[in-house]
């Protein structure tokens, strides 16, 4: 299985080099400056379960050519336009597009752009970060890669996949059946977290010990409620176990649309919080905090691109 790789940053760098670690034909498509870096020192990850420089193979956009079996996207979602025509030349009828990028709008996009049968369901559950001098650095144990057929069901292609990834060290890669499902328990539990991390510019552990688990269950509650309005309920034991996660007065948890925040970054908040401002409208669900997290966004953006944070 020939798979292309788009980047080598903190989430490509380290699912692509795991698996070109495991022996799997892999190919980094990389700007010129990264392709030298990688050339000269090799892809170098530094992670609990196993440091490693690897030696890889790259491409750059101008010598890029069809003959793909699987395109992983791990690029942020408002970088997936400038994804999207950069992974043009590479398709044919062959290939898949596997994206791991938060939300769920980018699947009728890439499916509108490149067909709905060339695009795979993805999540991922890792935290990394690629250092300046272009270490891939996981930060954690978690290392999780979860695929599948958008329409259902377990595909020849999706089996495969996951057998190539079998080999691989510090990670977990799973096909499934249901990823629509599971795309949408990853939405509600990042909405929930999102709305409440960017409106109080807190961690987890903060909001409810300044008196805010109960509001963070409700926004728990109403993401739950959209989603099984667009046919997705969340079982019993996930909305047992995210209730507990949003009621610990000790957790540090927050999301990197707030580290993103603090940095001065720009933010996935129209993919995540205006997604679920508007998918909240559909489904006759009060929408004021989901509004207000949108709007916060919103501001933000306009007041970094004015470059007037403080």
């Amino acid at each position: 299985m020939r798979v292309l790789v788009l980047g080598a940053g903190a989430l490509g760098g380290y699912f692509g080099g795991r698996l070109a670690e495991a022996g799997g034909d892999v190919t980094f498509l990389v700007r010129p400056r990264r392709a030298a870096q990688l050339a000269e020192r090799g892809l170098v990850i530094e992670s609990p379960f196993g440091d490693a420089r690897l030696p890889v193979k790259t491409v750059t956009a101008d010598a890029l050519q069809p003959g793909w079996d699987v395109i992983l996207l791990t690029c942020k979602a408002y970088d997936l336009e400038d994804a999207m025509a950069s992974i043009a030349p590479a398709m044919d009828a062959r290939t898949a597009i596997l994206p791991v990028l938060n939300g769920l709008s980018h699947v009728e996009t890439l499916q509108a752009r490149f067909g709905a049968e060339r695009v795979l369901g993805g999540l991922c559950k890792i935290q990394a970060t690629l250092t300046p001098d272009g270490v891939v650095k996981q930060l954690n144990d978690w290392r999780w890669l979860t695929f599948g057929e958008v329409a259902g069901g377990l595909s020849e292609r999706v089996t495969a996949l996951e057998a190539a990834f079998a080999q691989a060290r510090g990670m977990e890669a799973k096909a499934v059946p249901n990823i629509a499902q599971r795309m949408w328990e990853k939405l509600v539990h990042l909405g929930t977290s999102a709305v409440g991390t960017v409106l109080m510019r807190a961690n987890v552990g903060e909001i409810v010990r300044g008196g805010g688990a109960a509001w963070l269950r409700e926004i728990l509650a109403r993401n739950a409620a959209i989603a099984a309005h667009h046919g997705h309920p969340m079982p019993d034991a996930f909305m047992a176990e995210y209730r507990a996660l949003f009621s610990e007065a000790g957790s540090a948890y927050a999301t990197s649309m707030l580290r993103d925040i603090e940095a001065g970054n720009r933010i996935e908040g129209e993919h995540i919080l205006g997604f679920m401002a508007e998918a909240a409208k559909r489904a006759g669900i009060e929408t004021a905090i989901h509004d207000a997290a949108a709007l916060n966004a919103r501001a933000y953006e306009q007041r970094r691109a004015a470059n007037r944070l403080p």
